[in-house]
C-alpha cells in the first residue's frame, strides 16, 4: 500500500502513490505514540482539542479483525501530518469505511495533504470499501480541499453547549408537571436496580429504539448488544443516566448526561435523549433533561455539550428553549468509490 518513504509497511496495494514531501517518512502508529497523536491533533485544529484518554478509548473499543490503519508523516521526528483508516462508529454501514488526513497549520492543503489523502484512500480500497467517509468541521480547511477531490456533503451535525447555571428551572417546571400528569416519573438508572446483564440488556432494548428513530440522513446503525456492552458499559454513570418510567413500570425514554470531556473541565457530553412514539408530546424529553441537568449541578459540573443532526428538528427546538448555544457544524463527507 505504502511507498518507499514507509517503513515496515503492509504489502495490500500496488498501485503508484504520489510521493511524500523531501524530509516525510509514514510510519504506522503504536500504543505508544498514543499521547503524541493527540497532541498532534489538538495542534491540527486547537478549537477541537484531543485528549489521549479519548483515542485510548476508541481504540479499546475495537474488535477482534476491525480494519484499522493509523499512519503518522514525520519529519525530523515531528508528527506533521496522519492519515486514518477504520471502521466507522457513526454511519458503519457495510462497505463504508472512515478516512482521516489531518496536517498542522503550516500543511494544510499542501503536497502532503495530497499524499496522505491517497494513502488513506488505497488502504480503504484494498479493504473492499465502496464508499469513503469523513467529517470535518464546516470552518475546516479540508472540508473544501476534500470537495475538490470528489467528496460531498451526506449529513450536517450541529453541535452545541449549555451552560447549566443558567438553566431557568422555574421557567420550564410546566413541562415537568405535564410529565408527572402524563403519570411518568424521571428516574437515574442508579435507582432502577442492580445494572446486571438483564439490566443492561432492558437499557440496551430502549437505547436501540430510539436510535432506530433518530432524524438523520441514513439510519443510524446500532451496535450488537455485546459491542455496545463493550464500548458503553465500562463508562456509564448510572446516576447521570436518566429513565423515563411509566405507571406500570415500562422505560420510554432517557436522557443520557454522563460522560465527562477531557478536554473541557467541568463540561459532560449530553449523549443520547428520546422518548418512545407512543409518549411523545407529553414534554417527557425536557422533564429528562432537566433531571440531567440538576443531577450534573449537583455533581460540580457547569456544562453540558451535545450534538444533532441538522434534520432532528423536534431535539434542535427543545435544545434551544433549554438555551444550548449553536456552534460550527460538522459536516459528513462521503465519496463513493465502488469500481474505482
Amino acid at each position: 500500500m505504502l511507498n518507499s518513504h514507509m517503513d515496515e509497511s503492509p504489502q495490500v496495494q500496488t498501485r503508484p502513490l504520489p510521493p511524500l514531501p523531501p524530509g516525510v517518512t509514514l510510519h504506522p502508529a503504536t500504543p505508544a505514540d498514543t499521547a503524541r497523536v493527540a497532541a498532534f491533533l489538538t495542534a491540527a485544529h486547537p478549537e477541537s482539542p484531543v485528549a489521549p484518554e479519548d483515542l485510548r478509548r476508541l481504540d479499546a473499543g475495537r474488535v477482534t479483525g476491525e480494519f484499522h490503519l493509523r499512519l503518522l508523516a514525520l519529519a525530523g521526528g515531528e508528527i506533521v501530518g496522519l492519515a486514518e483508516v477504520g471502521v466507522p462508529r457513526m454511519d458503519g454501514h457495510p462497505g463504508w469505511l472512515d478516512v482521516t488526513v489531518r496536517t498542522l497549520p503550516r500543511w494544510a492543503g499542501s503536497p502532503l495533504a495530497e499524499a496522505l489523502l491517497a494513502h488513506a484512500e488505497a488502504a480503504a480500497l484494498d479493504s473492499g470499501a465502496h464508499t469513503l467517509v469523513t467529517r470535518v468541521r464546516e470552518d475546516w480547511w479540508e472540508k473544501p480541499f476534500l470537495e475538490a477531490r470528489g467528496y460531498r456533503e451526506h449529513d450536517r451535525m450541529w453541535p452545541s453547549t449549555l451552560d447549566l447555571r443558567t438553566l431557568d428551572f422555574a421557567g420550564l417546571a410546566r413541562h415537568e408537571e405535564q410529565a408527572r400528569a402524563a403519570g411518568v416519573r424521571i428516574r437515574p438508572l442508579s435507582e432502577l436496580g442492580d445494572l446486571d446483564e438483564g439490566q443492561q440488556r432492558r437499557l440496551y432494548m430502549l437505547i436501540a429504539a430510539l436510535l432506530r428513530d433518530v432524524p438523520s440522513a441514513t439510519p443510524v446503525d446500532v451496535w450488537p448488544f455485546e459491542l455496545w456492552q463493550r464500548r458503553v458499559m465500562d463508562r456509564l454513570n448510572p446516576a447521570g443516566l436518566f429513565v423515563a418510567v411509566t405507571p406500570d413500570g415500562e422505560w420510554v425514554g432517557l436522557s443520557e448526561l454522563h460522560l465527562p470531556i477531557p478536554t473541557r473541565p467541568g463540561t459532560l457530553h449530553n449523549g443520547l435523549t428520546g422518548v418512545l412514539p407512543g409518549w411523545r408530546g407529553r414534554s417527557i424529553a425536557y422533564a429528562l433533561k432537566l433531571a440531567a441537568a440538576r443531577a450534573a449541578l449537583e455533581r460540580g459540573f457547569t456544562h453540558a455539550r451535545t450534538s444533532n443532526h441538522s434534520v432532528n428538528a423536534p431535539m434542535l427546538a427543545v435544545n434551544a428553549r433549554l438555551g444550548f448555544v449553536r456552534e460550527t457544524a460538522t459536516v459528513t463527507l462521503t465519496r463513493e468509490v465502488s469500481g474505482s
